[in-house]
């Protein structure tokens, strides 16, 4: 476990380091800093020692690495990591403050003595808790000065919620959230998806809330009671250009506060909406994307997939990977102009030069009639691999094969999965990417969320997309139930995470996990090809691959 740990935070440091190293002008706050990043008010890494003997500094030895952004703890293994917000460290005894209320967490401490400054200040150098008791061997021992101090209990203070935006006495907000070059037929399937859950859902909680049971070891049984509150779901369409969605999301916020922002559906530019919510803290949990946003330094933005980035990853593995004898002299990418397609061509295009490969991109204007590709496609040698970024209107339209007979590869999640068009005289000849488990393999995840479909009366327009739509959802819900009524946006982060590889329904995928800075929930996929001319049964060619 000790292990695990000082690999997380030297991941994490890895990752952060670049961010941390502008420090803001020399504005950042210290305490953050210290926290966060394991940094000092004086700009160098932090020292600390466990009692086991090993030596931990910088990033590693950062708080965040086990009591999280929330400050609110959590589980590593067999261990419980308290809680070190403020209202848990400093609460007197039950039964002498009015904070009768305070949110339920695991980790919590009701049976010892309310630290104080002082007593906190020898917790963090001398690993001594407020009973005078030692602390876990986990918990390293700093070397602090008073001002690095003063700042680190400063910020601890600072990080309790009190009152959370989008969170009343009798209602959770959520928004979901529309660009406007989003496929209409997928978003009026998403909406359907959501605005069933939602219905449902608060049909179903109109019954007493029940009592949690108590863990034995707080005496504060109003913070074990689970309030019931009805979902409110605030559809946030944008309209216009790309430059100004960032202030249609912040007006929006403004009138309608939220909680989170759960599932939405955007085209090729997703970036202005990952900004807002980086930006305004907001939880932006699996909307449904082709081209999401790969920084592994944000926080509330988590994702099922890639998309085609990971497509181009799965791509790029087997034509680099291919032996001297069989790897092409070359690769051409076809896709249209402002479109997904563009995007993942970029991501193979840079992978490839990355291995020594020659790649040529060639764009199809976004109004060309659908018979420019065969102008484009009418010679191609026979030692170049071609690629196809393009959706199934362009896959029916490519007509026959050229005579050359290229090697061929093609994006299923553009393409439309084992359901794309490609003519027969192609098939034999294509591999398709595919960045989801196989369908005979996921039939009976899938069919727990069709049969609800089916007793809702929701047409299944986007199988995809409501599969993940209804699983993102889910999560929400079952995230929240857990969590009690510690309603804060970082700790709804914290709790998907922990329990997200723990689910067994996970729709089109064998498997979902975050680990430490992953923001991409499923990692890998097939190159599959068809089991015949004319059908949707397709085959694995190959293993299941994390690039």
């Amino acid at each position: 476990m000790i292990a695990r740990l000082l690999c997380a935070g030297l991941a994490l440091a890895v990752m952060m380091a670049g961010a941390w190293s502008a420090t803001q002008d020399g504005r950042a706050d210290v305490g953050e800093g210290l926290y966060l990043h394991g940094v000092t008010g004086s700009g160098h890494p932090v020292e600390a020692s466990r009692s086991a003997g090993s030596k931990v500094q910088g990033m590693a030895a950062a708080c965040v690495n086990c009591h999280q952004r929330s400050g609110l703890g959590g589980r590593e293994g067999r261990s419980v990591i308290p809680p070190v917000t403020g209202r848990y460290l400093f609460r007197p005894r039950p039964g002498i403050d009015d904070d009768r209320d305070i949110p339920f967490v695991e980790g919590m401490r009701a049976d010892r003595e309310p630290y104080t400054d002082a007593t906190l200040a020898r917790a963090v150098r001398e690993g001594i808790s407020s009973d005078g008791k030692p602390l876990n061997y986990l918990m390293p021992r700093y070397g602090l000065d008073d001002g690095d101090m003063n700042a680190l209990v400063g910020y601890l203070r600072k990080l309790d919620r009190r009152k959370v935006p989008g969170v009343t006495d009798s209602t959770l907000h959520f928004a979901t959230i529309i660009t406007p070059d989003a496929d209409r037929v997928k978003r009026q399937a998403m909406l359907d998806v959501m605005q069933h859950f939602f219905a449902d859902r608060n049909v179903r909680q109109m019954v007493p809330a029940p009592p949690m049971r108590s863990s034995g070891r707080t005496a504060h049984a109003k913070s074990m009671f689970m309030v019931h509150r009805r979902w409110e779901l605030h559809v946030w369409e944008l309209s216009g250009p790309e430059s100004t969605w960032q202030q249609q999301l912040e007006r929006r916020l403004a009138a309608e506060p939220v909680f989170a922002v759960v599932s939405g559906i955007g085209g090729r530019n997703w970036t202005p909406v990952h900004a807002f919510c980086e930006r305004a803290a907001v939880p932006c949990l699996f909307p449904n994307l082709e081209v999401p946003i790969d920084r592994a330094d944000d926080f509330y933005s988590l994702y099922f997939g890639k998309g085609v980035l990971l497509e181009a990853e799965l791509l790029a593995h087997a034509l680099a990977g291919a032996s001297d004898s069989v790897r092409p002299a070359s690769v051409l990418q076809v896709f249209r102009s402002a479109d997904s397609g563009e995007e993942g061509a970029r991501a193979l295009s840079a992978l490839l030069q990355r291995r020594g490969m020659a790649a040529e991109m060639r764009a199809v204007p976004s109004g060309a009639p659908a018979s420019e590709l065969a102008r484009m496609l009418g010679a191609i040698p026979s030692d170049q691999a071609l690629v196809l970024w393009l959706r199934p209107g362009d896959i029916a339209a490519l007509g026959s094969m050229p005579t050359t007979r290229p090697k061929v590869f093609m994006s299923g999640l553009m393409g439309g999965l084992e359901s794309a068009p490609l003519p027969q005289d192609w098939r034999e000849q294509t591999q398709m990417a595919y960045p989801f488990d196989l369908p005979d393999r996921r039939r009976v995840r899938v069919d727990f969320a069709l049969g609800w479909f089916r007793a809702r009366h929701i047409p299944v327009t986007s199988e995809q997309i409501q599969v993940d739509t209804y699983l993102a959802c889910s999560l929400v819900s079952e995230t929240l139930n857990h969590m009690v009524d510690t309603f804060v946006r970082e700790y709804l982060i914290e709790r998907t995470e922990a329990m997200l590889e723990h689910r067994i329904v996970t729709g089109y995928y064998p498997r979902l996990a975050l680990g430490t800075g992953q923001r991409f929930a499923s990692k890998g996929g097939y190159l599959v090809k068809w089991a015949d001319p004319s059908g949707r049964r397709i085959v694995a060619d190959g293993d299941w691959t994390v690039p």
